[in-house]
């Protein structure tokens, strides 16, 4: 298995960005994959590798692609108009136009595709066009350009989304309709200096457009990973399952285009798996930069764990394009009364029970009642149904599962009292610790952090990232095994704090 991602380093988009900040796209996309990788590790997303689509790797991969497709006649030139800016004195492709779109009436969209309505469309297509960086009017101008002939994939781009059945329904949907209309060719060149050097002599000044390398990148990433461990990494790729992870504002790009050319080369397949998810909204208004409506990473780090954005991002995340709103009280409701309430309230109560009463000796099982037999069988199946979830992609429903599992626990110690010290006092403390074990390993890919103090409270050997999986329903745990002293693992978040956090959007809206 590998995870594999990059930074998306061409395109206008960085031009236009490094052109506000007076820098080089080069110091512009170095910079931003050092801050990317900063909040990743920030944030306990480790990938086996991290790689940018500028990469020297990348860009030998996308010419070869380039030139496959250009030798088998799937990429034609034709004679375009584009926008010019008379002000600016430069040709403005995508980012570098605003105006409304074609389809869908919205304002402020790019030349390239609308974020409103998902369409994909040519520059020349655009209404009321602007220059995204003077707002003066353009003019047209004509230039040759490479196309792609999407056109030629329209019925095995149809056989394969049907015969596809790991693909979301509701998305699949709409791509087939979208090909039913008819599939427009591509044109994946740009005249910029920003992007990969299109491989003909002929074509000197022209680069393709980003979005014909980046996806790309998935490829030549994940061959890099494998040859540097000298494994035969196409080898690996076309005998595995692929996963693609997207927003729904780039479902044309990942559905079509990505597959046609895969298609076309014939050499690599295509993805299994698309999880497609949808914007996240910040009480109920999508995340603009721009305009100062978004939180910010690092102060969010500042003033909270990591895990704790982890956990709120995956509760109400579901897998599906359905847009997810982050709303600070919501925030405050379910770190304290799901992850502190349930399963914080479990581990430290089951914890400081051992410490203070058996001297952190985890006491040996002695006797069995019907609950305990119950409690064990929850514990001895408890990974694989978490794990049934996760392998659907359903990341919020195996988070949930393991609220129910560590809901049964609480109920399974407080029915047994283990305070009264009967006999059977030493059986719930054992089973206890046990659960509290299998949680460690449940939770370590949603809270990674978290995860691994509590392994080191428990006083168990190596580390949780090196536990297998199928161990969490193991009793693993013996009798005599003694802890470290506990601490609290998880803190309550104040109303004060969210009260500040909501004072500041109040702020932005009334500005």
């Amino acid at each position: 298995m590998a995870f594999v991602c990059a930074t998306d380093d061409f395109g206008t988009p960085i031009l236009v960005e490094a052109e506000k900040e007076g820098k080089s796209p080069e110091e512009f996309v170095t910079y931003w994959y050092k801050a990317d990788s900063k909040d990743f590790k920030d944030l306990g997303i480790s990938f086996d590798i991290f790689h940018q689509t500028s990469s020297k790797e990348n860009i030998q991969f996308t010419q070869y692609f380039f030139k496959k497709l250009y030798e088998k006649g799937f990429i034609f030139k034709r004679l375009i108009s584009q926008p010019y800016c008379e002000k600016c004195k430069k040709v403005l492709p995508d980012r570098y136009v605003k105006g409304t779109c074609p389809y869908c009436n919205a304002t402020d969209q790019y030349s390239d595709g609308c974020e409103e309505c998902g369409k994909v469309f040519q520059p020349e297509e655009i209404k009321d066009p602007h220059c995204a960086i003077c707002g003066s009017k353009p003019v047209s101008k004509q230039s040759e350009h490479y196309f792609f002939e999407l056109s030629h994939f329209s019925d095995a781009l149809k056989r394969w989304l049907v015969e596809n059945h790991s693909l979301q329904p509701e998305v699949k949907n709409y791509v087939l309709n979208w090909i039913s209309t008819g599939l427009e060719d591509w044109d994946i060149t740009r005249d910029i200096a920003w992007g990969v050097p299109i491989p003909l002599n002929e074509a000197k000044g022209k680069v393709l457009y980003n979005w014909f390398d980046n996806h790309l990148c998935y490829i030549s990433t994940a061959l890099k990973y494998f040859s540097d461990r000298g494994i035969d990494g196409k080898t690996f790729w076309n005998s595995s399952k692929i996963y693609h992870f997207i927003g729904k504002d780039i479902v044309y790009h990942h559905y079509l285009f990505l597959p046609a050319m895969r298609l076309g080369v014939e050499e690599f397949k295509l993805p299994d798996f698309i999880p497609t998810r949808g914007h996240l909204l910040l009480h109920g208004v999508k995340f603009s930069k721009s305009r100062g409506w978004y939180v910010s990473l690092r102060e969010f780090l500042d003033l909270f764990p990591a895990d704790y954005l982890r956990y709120y991002l995956t509760t109400i995340t579901s897998y599906s394009q359905s847009d997810v709103n982050f709303d600070w009280e919501d925030f405050q409701s379910r770190i304290n009364n799901e992850l502190i309430a349930n399963i914080g309230n479990f581990i430290h109560r089951t914890l400081t029970f051992v410490w203070s009463n058996y001297n952190g000796k985890v006491p040996k099982a002695k006797s069995n009642d019907e609950l305990d037999v119950q409690f064990k069988e929850k514990i001895e199946t408890i990974a694989n149904d978490v794990e049934e979830e996760l392998e659907k992609i359903e990341l919020n429903r195996g988070l949930k599962k393991i609220l129910e599992f560590s809901s049964f626990c609480n109920q399974y110690f407080q029915r047994k009292e283990p305070w009264t010290k009967r006999e059977d006092t030493a059986t719930c403390l054992y089973l206890c610790v046990n659960a509290v074990r299998s949680l460690s390993i449940l939770l370590e890919p949603y809270l990674p952090s978290s995860s691994e103090t509590l392994w080191q409270q428990l006083n168990l050997e190596g580390s949780i990232r090196k536990q297998s999986w199928d161990s969490a329903s193991e009793l693993a745990i013996r009798g005599g095994h003694n802890i470290n002293k506990p601490k609290i693992l998880f803190r309550k978040v104040e109303s004060e704090e969210i009260k500040r956090e909501k004072e500041k959007l109040l702020k932005l809206r009334v500005d």
